[in-house]
């Protein structure tokens, strides 16, 4: 089988090109070869995800990266070579996933480009060609709930219920509790093992932002020595396999928040709310960052506004009490002149 016949210009010219290309050093057979044989993107994801992620990046990580492969990278432009994948391409991929869920798509635009930086680390990609540059984010912002007085006695009163009607486990109401006590990460007290109780402290070896001693307030520690033990199971919030612990407190939250009336609360606005707790009543921020784990202190001071309404209702209350007692004494100097 004979391919498509070339007129003598267009031989010429394609000759004219390869012996420039050999001029300047370049092998076009040797090129094409290479073309031919580089790996695919659907390979790229599965390497990446072996030799790379799985040694450098946590577990939750890990399987953050993993799901947003096999969800939406693999099936766009998993046949396609590495080399082939342009700014377009990915462009592309990042809009259509932007229609339903802008934050998911900045999340695979991010996973796309580590991926891609990591292939040219490798080798197998011309640096500085990453396709996933200057495709701008979806903007988003960061929704902080914090609950109220009323709310925070509103689920109180809910979770002690739903421990007399036994509608939640003990493991689940308690894990709620903590959140709201320590201001812990979720997956902070759902791997939390009975290892790292102390006393005073939570001594965890490896967290979102490594080592942290969280402190241990007395009536958290008072419901952690409430729990029950499952002999042979190291963890402190028990899940459904005898030597696992609790992997999902969504769907009991969906039912509790929903049973208190704060349906638009999340289980990560409980952590606000600590946050928020903290700061009006007067931590010191360098001290909430530590108490939070947060890896910088910018994090902590997205909460300074807080400590601002603190100051301004202190104010009011103060000038309040300064303008009755000057108004006392005004009315009491007034009726002495009638009285003379």
């Amino acid at each position: 089988m004979t391919g498509p016949v070339l007129t003598a210009e267009e031989a010429r010219t394609q000759a004219k090109k390869l012996l420039g290309d050999v001029a300047k050093g370049e092998d076009p057979s040797g090129t094409r070869q290479a073309h031919r044989q580089a790996p695919t993107v659907a390979a790229l994801c599965g390497r990446f995800l072996s030799e790379y992620a799985e040694r450098h990046c946590k577990p939750s990580t890990v399987r953050d990266y993993a799901s947003s492969s096999r969800r939406f990278v693999i099936p766009a432009l998993g046949p396609m070579l590495i080399n082939d994948v342009s700014r377009a391409d990915v462009a592309a991929l990042h809009l259509k996933i932007s229609e339903k869920t802008p934050y998911q798509a900045n999340r695979v635009l991010g996973l796309i480009s580590k991926m891609f930086n990591t292939a040219e680390d490798w080798g197998l990609r011309t640096e500085g060609t990453n396709p996933a540059r200057r495709i701008k984010k979806n903007r988003e912002e960061e929704k902080k709930r914090y609950l109220r007085d009323e709310e925070q006695s509103r689920l109180g009163q809910v979770l002690m219920r739903s421990l007399e009607d036994e509608t939640e486990t003990v493991h689940i109401v308690s894990a709620i509790m903590l959140l709201m006590l320590t201001g812990c990460r979720m997956s902070e007290i759902t791997t939390l093992k009975w290892d790292y109780v102390t006393y005073s402290h939570l001594e965890l070896p490896d967290s979102k932002t490594g080592r942290r001693h969280i402190p241990l307030p007395r009536e958290a520690h008072d419901i952690l020595m409430g729990l029950p033990r499952l002999q042979g199971n190291p963890y402190v919030i028990l899940g459904n396999t005898e030597d696992g612990h609790r992997t999902d407190l969504e769907k009991p939250w969906r039912r509790i928040r929903k049973r208190a009336g704060l349906e638009d609360v999340r289980l990560h606005d409980l952590r606000h709310t600590y946050a928020s707790v903290a700061v009006t009543n007067g931590i010191d921020p360098f001290m909430l960052k530590e108490i939070m784990g947060h890896k910088n202190l910018s994090t902590t001071l997205r909460y300074a506004h807080l400590a601002d309404d603190a100051v301004q209702r202190a104010a009011g209350s103060v000038a309040s009490r300064l303008a009755g007692a000057l108004q006392a004494q005004t009315t009491a100097r007034h009726k002495l002149r009638v009285v003379s």
